[in-house]
């Protein structure tokens, strides 16, 4: 069977030495689940989200404004700059020469929040020369945080409550951490299709009977966030297919994790890498395979 682990470009020579990364990964690690703090926080008073509406329409809530705040005020003392959902008007001739960035996305799955389903995750990245280098996913409500490093696998890690002191080390974070795919290829079930829950359109629709002419017994789970990536490093699910908006940093810490997993994520209709630190952050259209999928 076709291994779908991602093929990156040829990996430049990169300034995170081993003595680094014990350094960085516990930063994400620590302000995403700082940041799940701040969302929970607002999550519990479900009558007064205060929610808005960004210039591209797409809702935020207070929650998206706290999560940001705690995930930038954490990681400011590595000097390293941030690009986030809630700083998305930073100009392209600002960060074009980027060499080492957080990609954030401080709360995804801001219309699952407000719907008040669980379905949302918080999500940095480190970039490196357009790479991502490390990530976590972080799904505060089932207290489950998704880790990757570059060439060094992803894992997951259960029972990590939302917490505002949060200060994991190193060694606390990798002691116990579950190396992925959970399933095996002798234990896999038949085909999952995973599809988002509030942004399904009738190309979506199309997409997936064109697969059902190959897989009739095609299963659908629906599921919001970038918790789909999860899913699909975990072996719970084996395609993801996106026909509607996204940007940047709703892709980049799940791509690894799922990369790292043995799947891969290819834009449409090209079957190209996704692009970072392009000057309009829109994400093409993409599709997601899981290690095991034979879709």
């Amino acid at each position: 069977m076709t291994n779908h682990k991602v093929n990156y470009q040829n990996l430049p020579d990169t300034m995170i030495d081993d003595t680094v990364r014990r350094l960085l990964l516990p930063a994400i690690f620590n302000a995403a689940v700082r940041a799940g703090a701040s969302i929970m926080q607002i999550y519990k008073q479900r009558d007064d989200y205060d929610v808005s509406l960004r210039s591209d329409h797409t809702p935020k809530t207070i929650a998206d404004g706290l999560a940001h705040k705690t995930i930038k005020d954490y990681l400011g003392p590595t000097r390293i700059p941030v690009l986030s959902e809630e700083g998305r008007k930073m100009r392209f001739d600002e960060r074009r020469n980027w060499e080492l960035y957080w990609l954030v996305d401080p709360l995804d799955g801001t219309v699952e929040f407000i719907k008040g389903n669980n379905e949302f995750t918080v999500n940095i990245a480190l970039m490196e020369n357009k790479i991502c280098m490390a990530s976590v996913i972080y799904v505060p409500y089932f207290e489950k945080i998704y880790i990757a490093e570059y060439g060094r696998g992803s894992y997951l890690k259960t029972h990590i409550a939302p917490s505002s002191e949060a200060e994991f080390t190193y060694e606390q974070i990798v002691a116990d951490a579950v190396r992925l795919p959970l399933a095996s290829e002798a234990s896999h079930p038949r085909q999952v299709v995973a599809v988002s829950r509030s942004h399904q359109t009738r190309e979506t629709d199309e997409y997936i009977a064109g697969l059902r002419t190959n897989f009739p017994d095609l299963k659908i789970l629906v599921q919001g966030s970038s918790y789909k990536f999860c899913l699909l490093a975990e072996g719970t699910v084996d395609y993801y297919v996106r026909t509607t908006r996204t940007y940047e940093w709703d892709t980049a810490a799940g791509e690894l994790i799922l990369a790292e997993a043995g799947g891969q994520t290819r834009s449409l209709p090209d079957k190209e890498p996704l692009k970072y630190n392009q000057e309009d952050l829109h994400n093409p259209w993409f599709e997601c395979r899981s290690k095991y999928s034979k879709i």
